[in-house]
């Protein structure tokens, strides 16, 4: 049996010894998707939330938390720091108890190493409440270098010291930590979250200049200000926080996972079907919804209605399906928000390959995420990858040897394939390929999807998908 495994060429060993496991899915292609699924709160914030409930001097409760991997390593990791996680009485309530917060040992903390990138986000909330922490090596998904040395650097300027040894950082703030001036080379997500929790209790005022300002990071900056926290956020990505001495717990329901309405969205198109997300808003969509649109699929929004007497109300969400015909080629660029998210790029591309004509991707985000499109060509799209930037705009990556530049040609015929899923969101879109696919595809790692996608196999298996476990 041929495995198509992205990474081998990269010298990985992974996707291979994942292969090996009984770590499987069996798709049986062909079949439109068609029914109603729910996604609940957004991956991207719900895990940074957890963090934030560390800066509280009383318990936080968070509802709408989906049953993803990342959670329970956040979860995890805050129980060894002395926060106590409970289930609350609602499904996905979570109620967190932060007032018994202590030092974890570095063997304890190593067990969560390279699973997650999240421990970094520790750093800010536990120099404030215990004046040292200990970082892991890190995971994540292999799409690119991601380093921290944004985080290290604004750590730093807030009056951090690092000490790197080889089994991870140590962090300390002998003179506490001080508002500080701040401008990242880029608007990192993962660092603009960093300040966020760092400066909300630093001593002084910060300001950050060339912020992200994704909806994530706006609901972040929600909860820090029930929390105590005074943010503001001005034109040209620059946000200012006002220090304050005590921060108290936050009751909070996230935003929706607007990566997985898309990646549904998508799986929909794919496969010529009818999806409906509840729980998916518009707002937070209008980018990706435009390009829908452009594509040739048709969507629908529904607006939420508060039940009262005589009626049970309705959950909004927007409806997504395949109107028949030809779907068309289109040209787009991945930016930072308010722009094209570089998440919703794979599971589209998916559906690009049934379109006719050549449609352009320019990633701009992550230098290294069109690897995935190997396995896509194995099961018959016709994707070229470039180093050139072909967009607009020229990106940080050009003149660089990263291939971060497609071209895809079609419409194509999808064949069933042997697929290794290589990350989070390149498995969702293998995963839509072998539903597109006509024949059996068999697709390792998918285990890897529970990262980010709570309890995809059930959902599946609602929108009639055929799929087994073997």
């Amino acid at each position: 049996m041929q495995i198509v495994d992205p990474t081998h060429s990269h010298g990985s060993t992974n996707a291979l010894e994942v292969a090996l496991t009984d770590d499987v899915l069996v798709v049986h292609g062909g079949t439109p998707l068609e029914g109603r699924i729910r996604v609940r709160g957004a991956k991207n914030l719900v895990s940074k939330a957890m963090v934030a409930a560390l800066l509280g001097d009383s318990p936080s409760r968070l509802f709408d938390v989906p049953k993803i991997r990342d959670v329970e390593v956040v979860r995890g990791l805050l129980g060894l720091h002395g926060v106590k996680v409970t289930d609350g009485g609602e499904d996905g309530e979570l109620v967190f108890d932060p007032t018994n917060v202590e030092s974890a040992s570095t063997d304890q903390i190593n067990v969560h190493a390279g699973s997650s990138r999240i421990p970094i986000l520790f750093c800010g909330p536990l120099l404030h409440r215990l004046g040292h922490a200990f970082i892991p090596d890190l995971g994540g998904c292999h799409i690119g270098p991601r380093p921290i040395d944004f985080h290290l650097q604004a750590l730093r300027e807030f009056g951090a010291t690092v000490e790197k040894t080889p089994e991870g950082l140590h962090l300390s703030a002998p003179n506490g930590l001080h508002g500080t001036k701040f401008a990242l080379p880029y608007p990192s997500v993962g660092a603009t979250e960093q300040v966020l929790l760092t400066a909300v209790m630093a001593e002084g005022v910060t300001e950050l200049r060339n912020a992200a300002v994704e909806p994530e990071i706006i609901d972040l900056i929600c909860i820090l200000q029930k929390m105590g926290a005074i943010i503001k956020v001005h034109t040209d990505r620059v946000i200012e926080i006002q220090g304050v001495k005590k921060l108290h717990g936050y009751t909070h329901r996230p935003i929706p996972d607007r990566i997985e309405a898309a990646s549904w969205a998508a799986a929909a198109l794919a496969t010529r079907g009818h999806v409906e997300v509840l729980g998916a808003q518009q707002a937070d969509m209008m980018t990706f919804l435009n390009i829908f649109r452009s594509v040739g699929g048709e969507y629908e929004v529904t607006d939420a209605r508060p039940p009262k007497l005589g009626d049970p109300g309705q959950e909004g969400g927007i409806r997504f399906w395949h109107p028949g015909g030809e779907l068309n080629a289109v040209a787009l660029e991945t930016d930072v928000h308010p722009g094209f998210m570089t998440d919703w790029q794979q599971p589209l591309v998916v559906a690009l390959t049934q379109a006719r004509g050549l449609s352009i991707v320019h990633e701009t985000v992550y230098e290294q995420r069109l690897g995935y499109t190997e396995a896509l060509n194995t099961m018959g799209a016709n994707i070229q990858v470039y180093r050139d930037c072909l967009g607009g705009t020229p990106c940080r990556f050009g003149r660089r040897n990263f291939k971060h530049s497609a071209v895809i040609a079609g419409p194509s015929k999808l064949h069933a394939a042997d697929l290794v899923i290589p990350d989070l969101r390149a498995g969702f879109s293998h995963l839509i390929a072998a539903l597109a696919a006509e024949g059996t595809s068999r697709v390792y790692g998918v285990d890897l999807i529970n990262r980010g996608y709570e309890d995809f196999e059930a959902k599946l298996a609602d929108l009639g998908a055929h799929v087994e476990r073997p």
